[in-house]
């Protein structure tokens, strides 16, 4: 049986796992998900909304002595875990439904 329907997508739950992971700003955020700012940003400022992440502000001397612009840090709150878990079972249920990679269908190593 199909776990109940995800309101996220996959790009959504990338950015639920990076921010499980250990991504905590933007950037990090991009990096670890190979999405645009474009992406990441609105995905982010929809979880604050819904409840899913909690931001702060890093002080201003921090970013001043880094010289760089002040960076915003978000943080799973215990309903952005749930939603990461439902978004897991989700992809879990789509593996099955699609079965195991067909040999050689494995991307290529770039390097």
């Amino acid at each position: 049986m199909m776990p109940k329907v995800s309101r996220h997508t996959y790009t959504s739950a990338c950015v639920l796992q990076a921010l499980a992971n250990g991504a905590a700003h933007g950037f990090e955020i991009m990096d670890a998900t190979d999405l645009r700012s474009g992406t990441v940003y609105p995905i982010l400022r929809r979880f604050e909304a819904e409840g899913l992440v909690e931001s702060r502000w890093e002080k201003r001397a921090e970013a001043q002595r880094s010289g760089r612009p002040r960076r915003r840090y978000y943080e799973l709150t215990a309903s952005g875990r749930a939603a990461l878990i439902e978004a897991g079972e989700r992809f879990r249920y789509h593996e099955r439904l699609f079965g195991p990679r067909p040999a050689g269908s494995q991307p290529e190593d770039p390097a």
